[in-house]
């Protein structure tokens, strides 16, 4: 997900950490989600989810059946799924047969069922559970975790699920952690005739009797937060996309019937050229055996794999093109593709995926626009904390702004690796994000798997790829809040330079230096030990960092951070003055 035209728009997309139940508040377990797994979780492998849902719209309820299959790593005595206990379970099976009442329990929302026998490290379980309820409202979707029930502008019922912020146990019975992705998941999903529920993956079918029309979607290793319910009365945009790897990719976009027919139009024509895009500065599109989908959604954004949500009604940035939705196409890659360890390496995913934007408009328009999309995300940047703990943590954890580094793991994320690609060469760093992406330098359609990758992972990449050790870049950028500050001062002989960092950590970021603003001449002042020199002249003019390679600590920002804040809390509290005179009904 993503978040001034741009703070105000990309501020919304990257807040969902704060969760608003349907009814009762939501249970500990159920709120989190990237809970540490049980052991009885980490002792399987995820082979199979068979999905069934109903959505029933104008109750506002859904009825599950789902079957999951799984294959133990080491002996099992029971199943532990993530399931949120405000539905009501009314029938377990093991293997087919019944689950005595006694044997599962689900107080908090972390079901485990005993086994009746032993399963062997290698064997099969087959675990089914059926369930029904009103699933959690979202007020404010996709910030707040839940369904959406809308209608559309015809009148006909409009649902959406989003659950990133709360987790996949919104929804059905899972592992609720990034890891616990199934290799495969068949969706049926139920809905009132004549409406279209568009999903992940392939669609095997669709069959209609008495009222009801059942979809059948088809997908491989679906992110867990990315199976979602996209239910209306839509019409589908097709086509296809040639890919310059040589495969054909099938393209769709699922829009509300009569709503901007030609504005939607416009948007699905963007698609060729976002893949391009991503294809030849990333390479391969993850999922072209599947398809590119979007769905036009009662919120704003998600990036559900192979059926983005989209609700951003069309609107273009001051860069002229649509951000929203070629920001949550890049989660493809960073997301879907590869996905983070932990909710502690969320970074990239956001970071990576917020990089996509300025280096989209350096693809369509050059430098101009590159730079300025980059400074407006710098605008954003807080530091309060680090964007990666070393420990493992909740996406609550992570994506809250009082506690967690919040936006900063999309804006700082990507301005770090701005630096990074000036600091090690595009060839490096192109080459950096594709091992991590694809796991092969030169990745080919059909020959490569989605990927679990960790910030260390990624920082080893970068050391194997340039043949040196840049842990010392990584700790500064990622590991500590404060950023580095360059110490400038003239001195008799010219100007010293001094690299100040948190906890005085080293850092040899060579310097630009530009020698008067008409003169050409820059010099690169290699920062060995954190320490340089340049001669100057006594009427020399200089500027630091001439091309804005360095993400580093400046008052400007600082100062424009403050103010940002203090206009927030000023509004927040004249909002609060304002419900708290209003009279009673």
């Amino acid at each position: 997900m993503s978040r001034s035209r741009l703070l105000v728009s990309t501020l919304a997309l990257a807040l969902a950490c704060v969760s608003q139940a349907h009814g009762a508040e939501l249970s500990p377990v159920t709120k989190q989600t990237g809970l540490p797994r049980t052991p009885e979780q980490l002792a399987v492998s995820f082979e199979h989810a068979d999905l069934g849902f109903k959505v029933i719209p104008d109750q506002r309820r859904i009825e599950g059946d789902a079957t999951l299959t799984f294959k133990a790593i080491s002996p099992l005595q029971a199943l532990v799924v993530d399931l949120d206990p405000e539905y009501a379970v009314s029938r377990v099976e093991v293997d087919g047969k019944p689950v005595a009442r006694e044997a599962w329990q689900n107080p908090e929302g972390r079901m485990r069922v005993t086994l009746p026998r032993q399963v062997p490290a290698g064997g099969s379980v087959r675990l089914r559970v059926v369930y029904a309820g009103q699933p959690h409202v979202a007020k404010r979707a996709p910030w707040d975790g839940g369904f959406v029930w809308a209608t559309a502008p015809t009148g006909e019922p409009w649902v959406a699920s989003a659950i990133q912020g709360e987790g996949c146990d919104l929804l059905w019975p899972c592992i609720d952690h990034p890891q616990g992705e199934p290799a495969l998941v068949d969706e049926h999903i139920t809905v009132p005739a004549p409406l279209v529920a568009p999903g992940n993956g392939v669609f095997v079918g669709m069959q209609e009797r008495n009222g009801w029309r059942t979809y059948h979607w088809r997908a491989k290793n679906p992110d867990t937060y990315a199976i979602a319910l996209d239910v209306g009365p839509y019409e589908q945009l097709s086509g296809s996309y040639k890919s310059r790897y040589g495969n054909t990719i099938p393209l769709a976009y699922w829009y509300l019937k009569g709503d901007k027919d030609a504005q939607a139009k416009a948007l699905f024509d963007e698609l060729p050229k976002m893949l391009d895009f991503f294809e030849s500065q990333i390479g391969p599109y993850p999922f072209g055996d599947e398809k590119v989908g979007v769905v036009q959604t009662p919120h704003l954004g998600m990036e559900h794999q192979t059926i983005n949500a989209y609700g951003n009604d069309y609107k273009k940035d001051k860069y002229g093109y649509d951000w929203l939705m070629q920001h949550e196409f890049s989660h493809e890659w960073f997301g879907n593709q590869l996905t983070n360890a932990d909710w502690d390496d969320m970074w990239l995913h956001e970071g990576f995926g917020s990089y996509m934007q300025p280096l989209y408009l350096q693809y369509l328009r050059g430098e101009m626009d590159y730079h300025a999309a980059l400074l407006d995300q710098r605008a954003a940047v807080t530091n309060r904390v680090p964007i990666v703990s070393g420990k493992s943590q909740t996406e609550e954890a992570v994506y809250n702004r009082e506690h967690g580094a919040g936006l900063d793991i999309y804006y700082k994320g990507s301005l770090m690796l701005h630096t990074l690609r000036s600091l090690i060469g595009d060839e490096a760093f192109f080459t950096s994000i594709r091992l991590a992406v694809y796991g092969s330098a030169h990745p080919r359609p059909g020959h490569f798997k989605p990927r679990y990758v960790s910030t260390r992972d990624y920082i080893d990449i970068v050391n194997k790829v340039t043949g040196k050790d840049y842990g010392w870049f990584f700790d500064v950028y990622l590991y500590r809040a404060a950023l580095p500050e360059l110490i400038a001062e003239r001195d008799a002989s010219g100007l010293s330079l001094r690299w100040k960092t948190p906890d005085d950590l080293p850092f040899p970021m060579p310097v630009d230096v530009r020698i008067g603003p008409n003169s050409g001449r820059t010099v690169t002042v290699p920062m060995t030990d954190g320490r340089g020199h340049v001669a100057l002249q006594d009427n020399d003019l200089y500027t630091l960092d001439p091309q804005s390679k360095l993400l580093r600590e400046e008052p400007r920002f600082a100062a424009a951070v403050k103010d940002a804040a203090e206009r927030k809390a000023a509004a927040d509290k004249a909002a609060a003055d304002k419900k708290a005179d209003k009279p009673k009904p």
